[in-house]
């Protein structure tokens, strides 16, 4: 079996299982997990990631540890696609001080920059000119590291989409723009919200070339992403235009009843996990997914056994203005 389709199976598997337990766990509790975890519970609703982990298991296989990656709202996939202890990012989400933000960055500013993960952002399009100013850093300095941007549909129609994108091609910046086009903004589909040609047309007037790929199609991603990387390394920034679905609602406790079933049923027809299998056995794929289960299974006993962050601790990583009001 191939090992490379075999690790993108289990990157795609290990962020399925992640996502199912938060989302329970968002939902007040993870009784299905056993007694001891019937009551852990994550404090407010989550924005998960279900149907979307090919792009970040295509994209991410090609990074390595020292490269770097800005995130959405929408970032638990990215951050364990780019390396990141499951148990440590469970710990985060339940408010835990053994979290890699010390429980004070939760879901939606989870970062880890021990992978080279620099934040998941809760302003929509705002990881795009943190990730041009990482890579503006790197041209600076020598380094051979590239950054990977990911954003959704939605951005594209803000400001830092095209400041993100100018900057980054009239400097030939090492950053990779990647669309995760999920076709719904928030609770509104896209396509009534963007006029055009969509975000692949725009990069290109911006002068950042790019390719459009089916965005379930984990070995798709994988080879377009490759292609791309390559060309950042020698001219510049590149766009990915990753086609996805997300197949729940907003936040994790959205029943997202705006939503036609007939579209839902017919994303849920292209599964990125079972499309994979077209390249790995269903023995294999198993085995994998059981061992991402017990893995996310002892995430959860982590989390909810874990520490709160002492109260003096709200006084760290916060700016001090000279003031002394905070005090």
């Amino acid at each position: 079996m191939p090992t490379r389709a075999l690790k993108l199976f289990r990157t795609m598997a290990r962020i399925r299982a992640f996502e199912n337990a938060a989302e329970e766990a968002s939902k007040g509790g993870v009784a299905a997990f056993g007694a001891s975890l019937a009551q852990a519970s994550i404090r407010g609703p989550l924005h998960l990631s279900t149907g979307q982990e090919a792009v970040a298991a295509g994209v991410c296989i090609n990074l390595t540890r020292d490269d770097w990656i800005t995130s959405t709202h929408r970032g638990h996939g990215h951050t364990l696609a780019k390396g990141a202890s499951m148990e440590a990012m469970m710990a985060e989400l339940f408010g835990r001080a053994n979290g890699p933000n010390g429980g004070k960055g939760g879901s939606m500013h989870l970062a880890d920059f021990s992978v080279g993960m620099l934040g998941a952002n809760g302003v929509v399009a705002d990881g795009m000119p943190i990730a041009v100013g990482a890579a503006h850093s790197i041209k600076i300095q020598g380094h051979k590291r590239v950054v990977c941007c990911f954003f959704g549909d939605g951005a594209v129609n803000r400001g830092p989409f095209l400041e993100a994108l100018n900057w980054a091609a009239i400097h030939a910046l090492p950053v990779l723009f990647v669309c995760e086009d999920n076709r719904w903004s928030a609770t509104t589909p896209t396509n009534a919200m963007t006029a055009g040609e969509g975000a692949l047309a725009r990069a290109a007037a911006i002068g950042v070339p790019g390719e459009q790929v089916d965005g379930n199609d984990v070995f798709a991603v994988d080879a377009v992403t490759r292609k791309l990387i390559a060309e950042v390394k020698a001219h510049g920034p590149r766009f990915l235009h990753a086609i996805t679905y997300r197949f729940k609602g907003h936040v994790s406790v959205d029943a997202a009843a705006y939503r036609d079933g007939a579209e839902v049923s017919k994303a849920l027809q292209s599964d990125p996990l079972v499309l994979a299998l077209e390249k790995i056995s269903e023995s294999e794929a198993r085995k994998i997914t059981q061992e991402a289960e017990q893995e996310v299974r002892r995430a959860l006993q982590v989390a909810a056994n874990g520490p709160w962050p002492e109260v003096r601790e709200a006084y760290r990583d916060v700016q001090d203005t000279g003031g002394g009001q905070w005090r």
